[in-house]
């Protein structure tokens, strides 16, 4: 972990001295990265944050911030900002007002504290509504006085759990764009925690997936998507095939796959595969219309379909087995339920987990 700004290393936390919330969990961000935990309910994403901001104490492990332990550091005395799904705003004063109080806090003169929220609010485009209560903000709004809260006082990192839940899904989508601005603009080095995977997707520079207290992959989000470590990634991360395969010519990538007999694969991950066993993964968008003579041919009989105006999900089986293609809109047009449509995929476009 040599040069990182945030560093954890083998947290263990038990809530009740039997189930581990967090097992060994080790970690790192570079200073000015965004950093996404990824999981689902009770992953240990949202206590390894919990950790971080000083609001839980580990029973063992350690969390180090450029540099410095927090060991027995309180949580107001780290300089990490914070912001909650619920935002937690005062509602007696105004947003000026709450933007203003951390550095009130920390003995900032009224004038000075004054002038740093002002530009703060002007940061996340709320320059005209100072004088507004929460009640008189939407809930994006409140979502951006809390943010600015947060980073008011130049804090060492900035942790956001869950911020945009509460949120529709256009404004959802908006505020994910504000976030990265803003944060690419203070180049603040951010852990946000989510466990929505398109969210996960679009924000992050590196996503850490929990699952049961552990991290089961921290990677690029191209290389999640796409070389996912273990079946739970490939599961909750995007839609997916997964078929059992068995390596049967490692050095032409020949493997026989459930349902569709044998294929040809990158001879490079076949050779790779510990005893030649593993799970075959196909994103439906690697399944596309065929020629006859297209590599990795298949004859999908359509049970359903499913429109998205750019794209046409189709749900059916091939050899037995239950897949899902997804193809280009027009594409799709006049493809209905009882329809054989011939598909195909490149060897490339597959990718082989270990058993």
């Amino acid at each position: 972990m040599d040069g990182a700004y945030l560093e954890i290393r083998d947290l263990v936390k038990s809530y009740d001295g039997k189930t581990r919330a967090l097992d060994r969990v080790s970690l790192s961000a570079r200073r000015g990265e965004f950093v996404t935990f990824l999981g689902p309910s009770g992953s240990g994403k949202t206590t390894t944050l919990m950790v971080i901001a000083g609001f839980e104490a580990p029973d063992a492990g350690l969390v180090r911030v450029a540099g410095q332990s927090m060991a027995g550091v309180p949580p107001h005395k780290r300089g990490i900002g914070v912001v909650f799904q619920n935002y937690a705003l005062f509602p007696h004063r105004t947003a000026l007002q709450n933007v203003m109080f951390p550095l009130l806090m920390r003995k900032v003169p009224r004038a000075q504290a004054a002038r740093k929220a002002a530009e703060m609010l002007d940061l996340v485009g709320l320059a005209d509504f100072g004088n507004r209560h929460p009640r008189q903000l939407s809930g994006g709004q409140q979502q951006r006085v809390a943010l600015a809260r947060a980073l008011v006082f130049d804090p060492t990192l900035l942790l956001l759990d869950e911020p945009l839940g509460a949120l529709d899904k256009n404004l959802r989508e908006q505020m994910q764009l504000e976030i990265k601005r803003i944060q690419r603009a203070l180049h603040v080095t951010t852990v946000f925690v989510t466990h929505d995977q398109s969210e996960a997707m679009a924000l992050s520079d590196r996503i850490v997936v929990f699952e049961g207290g552990r991290i089961q992959q921290d990677a690029t989000p191209l290389e999640i998507y796409n070389r996912p470590r273990t079946e739970f990634v490939a599961r909750f991360v995007g839609d997916s095939n997964l078929l059992r395969a068995r390596i049967t010519d490692p050095g032409a990538g020949i493997a026989e796959v459930e349902g569709l007999g044998p294929s040809r694969v990158l001879p490079q991950q076949a050779q790779v595969l510990p005893n030649g066993q593993g799970t075959l993964l196909l994103r439906p968008e690697a399944l596309a219309p065929a020629e006859a003579d297209a590599p990795n041919r298949l004859v999908l009989a359509v049970e359903e379909v499913v429109h998205f105006g750019d794209s046409a999900l189709l749900i059916g089986r091939a050899g037995g087995v239950t897949l899902r293609a997804r193809i280009g809109g027009r594409a799709a047009q006049g493809i209905g339920a009882g329809a054989q449509v011939p598909l195909g995929w490149r060897p490339d476009a597959a990718h082989l987990i270990g058993a």
